[in-house]
């Protein structure tokens, strides 16, 4: 059973650490606590950012002392385990034609399958939203299957247009902006993952579960010209994931190992 430990983050963040690698049910730990501390409304907590592995915790040292905000967190871990969170289901398009996937044929060939095979297997999963980061609105998703498990490339690409559908180690992910990338671009999605007008939104939250509909290429383009005009409407599915209650970790003290 994984410990847990509470560690500083300079003189006005927490960092509430579950373990060292990607794991789901280190994931389920981190966000049972987010909702618990978010519940609890503790005054002096500015923003609660759960990562892959762990929990930060911002707060304002002159409202709530690093003392009494370790030791809340410390009380809400107790029974965490008869916890269980309701993430909901997203089924997004997602185009695999090869003229928008530039390392599809290269990706089934290291893998040993076709690029059928490599987009059967792809959107045959449902995946786990472990956290938002390095883009605005980009979601870290998991898990790949084993086979389509590459390395980051060795050189980043300068440009990766934005909705690019992409795969490194054992995560996927869509680049809601144009950016320089080092993953496998193996599609592109017509969603909107991040907006700014008429307000700023992000489509996706942690804990939320997506599969990814393959879609033709002429299809993705009606799509696109639907986000473009804003009438590209997606909604979760009307159905929720009950999440295993995880059991209840123990803390272990300052800067032991994990």
């Amino acid at each position: 059973m994984p410990d847990y430990r509470v560690l500083p983050a300079g003189d006005t963040a927490l960092v509430v650490e579950f373990g060292e690698q990607i794991d789901r049910q280190l994931s389920t730990w981190v966000l049972a606590l987010a909702r618990r501390l978010e519940e609890s409304r503790l005054n002096g907590v500015i923003e609660i950012v759960p990562t892959i592995r762990s929990l930060i915790v911002h707060y304002e040292p002159l409202a709530l002392s690093a003392a009494t905000l370790t030791a809340r967190i410390v009380e809400l871990m107790r029974g965490l385990h008869s916890e269980e969170g309701l993430a909901r289901h997203w089924h997004l398009p997602a185009c695999y034609d090869a003229r928008i996937a530039p390392d599809l044929h290269d990706v089934a060939a290291r893998a040993g399958i076709t690029p059928a095979q490599v987009v059967e297997r792809h959107s045959g999963l449902t995946y786990h939203v472990y956290m938002l980061g390095f883009l605005p609105g980009m979601a870290y998703l998991g898990d790949v299957p084993d086979e389509l498990a590459f390395p980051r490339m060795a050189t980043p690409r300068l440009k990766v247009p934005a909705g690019s559908l992409a795969i490194a180690t054992t995560l996927t992910c869509v680049y809601p902006v144009d950016t320089p990338a080092g993953w496998h671009l193996i599609g592109r999605s017509p969603v909107p993952f991040f907006e700014r007008h008429p307000t700023v939104k992000t489509l996706l939250n942690p804990g939320d579960k997506v599969t990814f509909v393959p879609v033709s290429l002429r299809e993705y383009d009606d799509l696109m010209a639907q986000a473009a005009a804003g009438t590209l409407r997606i909604e979760p599915v009307e159905e929720f994931v009950r999440e295993e209650p995880p059991a209840e970790p123990k803390q272990r003290p300052f800067g032991a190992a994990a």
